[in-house]
C-alpha cells in the first residue's frame, strides 16, 4: 500500500540487508526505520539515539521515500537519487527494502599501556591437597576433611561446592584443588589445577568496551579484545541513553541486554584467543562510568540525568558473573569499581588506583578523554575531580566527516611537508573514510601551526592562505555556505562534498569540547 493510502492499521514489512545477511521484520505503520531496526536488534550507526541531529544513521531505501532538509545536508544529489536517507527520518508507511552499512563493531582501542609494579595478592587462590580417605575410625565430614587440610585459609563454602564435593572427592581419589575467592570456597576441582586461575578486567566505556584476560597466578595479560558497546544505537553519550529510558519504559531492559551481549561476546573472545577454559575464570573486575554501570545492572539512570544528579549507590554490590550474562565459572564473581559522583565513575577510580596517584605526594593530573572527559588533580593531600562531555567532538559524533577510531579513520595529520603537503595516518592503512578524535585534534593543531586557522579558530581569507601556505591554499573550499579544508580527495577532480574535510563547524565543536 502506498504512503498516502495506508489506513494506520495492520503492519508493514521491512527487509533489512546487513553485510549480505537479510532479515524481515513487521512493525506498526509510521514507525521510523531506525526504531524498527533498534527494536529488533539490528544496529544502525547513530550517536544521537535517533533524534535527527547526528546525521550518522545512513541507509539506502529501495522504494519511494521523502527527502528531508537533513537528508539534503547529509547526502549528495547522486546519493539522494540512489535512495540514501537518514533512517531516523524515514517513517515506514509501506513495505520497504533497506540496505544498512555494516556497523563498526571493532573500533581501535588502547589495549596496552604503562603500568606500575604491585604486590600480587589476587582474590583467587588455589590450594592442592591430598586427603586421607574416610574410615570407620575417621568419620570426619567431607567438608571438615577438606578445610582441615587448608591450614592457611578459613574459607566459607557455598552451596555449589557442597553439591559437588562428595562426587569430586571420590572420583579424584581425594586428590583435589580447592578454589577460594576472597573468603568464599567456590569450587573443588579434581587433581592439581593450581596453575589455571584467571580473571577478566573490563573497561565498560560508553563507546568502546575493552576486556583483558589475566593469569592471576603471574599477573600477566593473556588476551585483550575490544568492541563497540552494543548500546550505541540508543545514543552516543550517556545523556541520550538516559533520555531513551525516560521516553520508553522498555528501553532500560534493552540497554541492559545490550550491555550483557557486549560483555559476553568479549569474554568469549578473550577466552578463545587465550586458549583458556571459561570455567577457569573465577573473577571479573568491571570499571565504567556511573551511567554505564547503572544500565548494565538494570538500575534506572533517570536521576543521573536531571538535577541534582543523584546516584542510586556509589558502590554497587558484588554479583555473580552469570547475572551479567557472562558464561564463566558458575560462581565467578563480578566486582564493580565505586563511583565518586554521577559523572566521575568507577572507570576514573580504577585509573587513579592504577596510576597510584592516591598514594603520591607530588602534584598529579589524571585525564580520561573519552565520550565523557574526566579530570582529576591531586596535591598529595586531597583529590579534586570534575567532568565534561567530550563525545560530540572526540568520538566524531558532531563532526561532519567524523567517525569512530576504526579502519579508514584518519588518526594522524601532518601539513606542509616538502614532499607531500598533506600526510595522513589512517587506521588499517586503507582509503580514508572519515576523521576520528585524534585526527581531529591533529588537523586543527596543524592548521593553527601553518597559519590557516587564526587564533580565534576561524579559517583565514583565501589571499592570506596563498601568501602563508601556497601548497595548501587550494584545499580551502566551500561545502554549501560553509568553509572547509580538504584533507583527502578520493579523486583529483572530486567535489568538496565528496571529500574528507574539516569544516568550520568542526573546529567550533573541538573548541567547545576543550
Amino acid at each position: 500500500m502506498d504512503e498516502q493510502g495506508h489506513d494506520g492499521t495492520g503492519r508493514v514489512d521491512l527487509s533489512f540487508t546487513v553485510e549480505e545477511a537479510q532479515r524481515t521484520v513487521r512493525v506498526p505503520p509510521g514507525v521510523t526505520v531506525f526504531d524498527a531496526a533498534s527494536w529488533n536488534g539490528i544496529a544502525i550507526d547513530s550517536t544521537c539515539g535517533g533524534h535527527g541531529t547526528c546525521h550518522k544513521c545512513k541507509v539506502r531505501i529501495d522504494g519511494p521515500s521523502p527527502i528531508t532538509r537533513h537528508d539534503v545536508k547529509t547526502f549528495s544529489r547522486e546519493q539522494l537519487d540512489a535512495g540514501w536517507r537518514l533512517a531516523c527520518l524515514v517513517n515506514a508507511t509501506s513495505d520497504l527494502a533497506i540496505e544498512v552499512p555494516p556497523l563498526t563493531t571493532r573500533p581501535k582501542a588502547a589495549t596496552v599501556g604503562v603500568g606500575r609494579q604491585v604486590i600480587l595478592r589476587p582474590a583467587v587462590q588455589k590450594r592442592y591437597v591430598e586427603l586421607a580417605e574416610p574410615t570407620l575410625e575417621d568419620q570426619r565430614t567431607d567438608l571438615t576433611r577438606l578445610l582441615d587440610a587448608i591450614d592457611d585459609l578459613e574459607p566459607v563454602p557455598d552451596l555449589h561446592v557442597l553439591r559437588r564435593l562428595p562426587t569430586v572427592l571420590r572420583q579424584a581419589d581425594f586428590k583435589v584443588t580447592a578454589v577460594v575467592v576472597d573468603e568464599a570456597l567456590v569450587d573443588v576441582e579434581p587433581g592439581d589445577t593450581t596453575r589455571a586461575a584467571y580473571a577478566i578486567a573490563v573497561d565498560l566505556g560508553t563507546t568502546t568496551v575493552v576486556a583483558t584476560l589475566l593469569d592471576v597466578t603471574t599477573g600477566t595479560p593473556v588476551a585483550v579484545a575490544s568492541m563497540l558497546n552494543r548500546q550505541q544505537p540508543f545514543g552516543g553519550d550517556v545523556i541520550t541513553r538516559i533520555s531513551a529510558t525516560m521516553l520508553d519504559p522498555a528501553a532500560l531492559d534493552r540497554l541492559r541486554d545490550a550491555a550483557a551481549q557486549t560483555l559476553a561476546t568479549l569474554a568469549d573472545q578473550v577466552c578463545t584467543e587465550g586458549g583458556v577454559d571459561p570455567a577457569q575464570v573465577y573473577e571479573v573486575a568491571l570499571a565504567g562510568n556511573a551511567t554505564m554501570t547503572a544500565l548494565a545492572l538494570g538500575i534506572d539512570p533517570e536521576p543521573l540525568g536531571v538535577a541534582p544528579f543523584v546516584m542510586s549507590t556509589p558502590q554497587p554490590p558484588d554479583l555473580l558473573a552469570s547475572e551479567l550474562g557472562l558464561r564463566l565459572h558458575p560462581q565467578a564473581r563480578v566486582t564493580l569499581f565505586p563511583a565518586l559522583g554521577a559523572y566521575v565513575g568507577g572507570d576514573i577510580v580504577a585509573g587513579m588506583l592504577a596510576t597510584g596517584m592516591d598514594r603520591d605526594k607530588r602534584t598529579r593530573l589524571f585525564i580520561d578523554v573519552g565520550t565523557n572527559c574526566e579530570i582529576v588533580v591531586s596535591d598529595g593531600d586531597r583529590i579534586v575531580s570534575t567532568a565534561a562531555p567530550a563525545g560530540p567532538a572526540f568520538e566524531g559524533g558532531a563532526i561532519r566527516c567524523g567517525m569512530r577510531a576504526a579502519d579508514g579513520a584518519i588518526e594522524v595529520v601532518k601539513l606542509g611537508g616538502a614532499d607531500d603537503p598533506v600526510e595522513l595516518g589512517v587506521i588499517g592503512d586503507v582509503e580514508p573514510r572519515g576523521l576520528c578524535g585524534s585526527g581531529l585534534v591533529d588537523a586543527v593543531a596543524e592548521l593553527v601551526r601553518v597559519g590557516l586557522l587564526d587564533a580565534s579558530g576561524r579559517y583565514v581569507a583565501d589571499d592570506v592562505a596563498k601568501e602563508i601556505a601556497p601548497s595548501l591554499a587550494d584545499r580551502l573550499a566551500y561545502v554549501g555556505q560553509e568553509r572547509v579544508f580538504v584533507l583527502h580527495r578520493p579523486a583529483p577532480d572530486a567535489e568538496p562534498e565528496d571529500c574528507v574535510v574539516l569544516s568550520q563547524r568542526d573546529v567550533r565543536e573541538l573548541q567547545f569540547a576543550k
